[in-house]
């Protein structure tokens, strides 16, 4: 059974850290990029907040940090990228830490990029303690070990020497690489039965082995499951644009939120905390 509950607009005090995933922002798809601006201005609204972690898949795809950082200040100017940054890092003066992980779609992110706002790029698996439990954060394509052909090109693709050879080709030829990679993933993926790109069970079970609790994004089914019978593994959700060809298109995704008593103090080990799933909507 999946739990909504819409913490951010009904009890902003109690809201301490907020945890997406799989956004796949784009040029290509400026509602999405609207609704991540919105969602900042709700975090920038959050009196208590501490933390703003994004688990991966941030961006559709990622050709490295010089895609941005290579711009004149006039093309930076009015670069889709620009506003994302200037209210990050309006949050980061405010006090909230932007923690930032890798996904299967923005693995080139680095941290010279997470510079620009004062983030830091956190790695896989991330533990965060909520109350007296630890979560094992992750992206969650780890977890799709049944997708064999998958891990091996995940392995490749993570190594050092693969990243340093593809940071050093021109702008042009990654964003060729891109394109193909995308497409021979979309022809796999059209072949493949649903059950291969979801999380293994022996691989869950092992991940949560040494924490209370696993959460992850990346498969786009957003829930509360067991992943033990004593461990739950949550699942965040992808961003989803709806009535796409209406007037009023609307953003849904299904994000984390870790809560505590208005009148407790900021330590997000405090027994009053609590991690829950959130319904965050947005009008374009």
């Amino acid at each position: 059974m999946q739990s909504f509950d819409h913490l951010i607009t009904t009890r902003p005090h109690e809201v301490r850290q907020v945890l997406i995933s799989d956004l796949h922002l784009s040029p290509e798809e400026p509602a999405l990029v609207q609704a991540f601006l919105a969602l900042l201005d709700d975090c920038l609204a959050l009196p208590a907040l501490k933390r703003l972690f994004i688990l991966g898949d941030w961006f559709e795809v990622w050709l490295g940090d010089d895609f941005y950082l290579s711009l004149s200040d006039e093309e930076r100017q009015s670069h889709w990228l620009t506003p994302l940054i200037v209210k990050l890092k309006k949050l980061r003066v405010a006090g909230c830490e932007i923690l930032v992980m890798h996904g299967n779609r923005d693995f080139l992110l680095g941290q010279p990029f997470c510079n620009l706002f004062g983030g830091e790029l956190i790695y896989e698996p991330y533990t965060l303690t909520v109350g007296q439990q630890n979560y094992r954060l992750e992206h969650g394509d780890a977890l799709c070990t049944d997708d064999k052909k998958y891990q091996f090109f995940r392995k490749i693709m993570r190594h050092r020497l693969t990243q340093w050879y593809l940071l050093n080709k021109s702008l042009e030829k990654r964003l060729a690489i891109a394109d193909k990679m995308r497409q021979k993933s979309q022809q796999n993926n059209a072949n493949k039965a649903a059950h291969i790109m979801d999380v293994n069970k022996d691989a869950v079970i092992q991940a949560v082995a040494d924490s209370d609790a696993l959460l992850h994004g990346h498969t786009h089914r957003p829930d509360i499951r067991q992943a033990t019978t004593d461990k739950k593994r949550y699942v965040l959700g992808d961003w989803r644009l709806l009535d796409k060809d209406t007037r009023q298109p609307k953003v849904s995704a299904v994000i984390g939120a870790v809560t505590g008593d208005e009148h407790s103090n900021d330590s997000f080990s405090s027994n009053a905390a609590e991690f829950r799933l959130i319904e965050f909507k947005s009008l374009i």
